[in-house]
């Protein structure tokens, strides 16, 4: 492994999956800290021999089993504090399917569901922003 002479931060994906009218957003409640126990979006660290993509593809079907939604980059989430374990910098995706998915908690969610956008419990991280920007970019 190299050494750096300075920090580098780490990547994550988070992916909003959105359905319906209303709409609906896919949620898992989360199974380790930090913030265990509350609601964020699908996502994770990326692997080192993997695309971003592919990253947030892996991560939607270990934690929710969702599979084969087409993702469309929301953007890049940098605040130096949005993680409380370090640098941690997003990249987010969103997915808009039809109906509502059979979903599956796994991986590290204890629980996945779906809730309305206009009834969203308090979210880990900097979700809650994530998914405003994703709704946004979607009218």
């Amino acid at each position: 492994m190299f050494c750096y002479d300075y920090p580098r931060p780490a990547v994550t994906v988070d992916i909003v999956v959105i359905s319906g009218e209303a709409p609906d957003v896919l949620l898992i409640q989360r199974k380790h800290p930090p913030f265990e126990g509350y609601w964020a979006l699908p996502g994770g660290f990326i692997e080192m021999e993997e695309s971003v993509e592919a990253s947030a593809l892996r991560e939607l079907e270990e934690e929710t089993g969702v599979t084969n939604v087409p993702l469309t980059e929301v953007g890049v989430f940098s605040n130096p504090h949005r993680d409380p374990r370090g640098r941690v910098i997003t990249i987010a995706y969103v997915a808009v399917v039809k109906k509502l998915l059979n979903i599956e908690a796994g991986s590290d969610a204890s629980e996945a569901s779906w809730f309305p956008s206009s009834e969203l419990p308090i979210l880990a991280f900097d979700h809650s922003q994530i998914i405003r920007k994703a709704l946004d970019k979607l009218k």
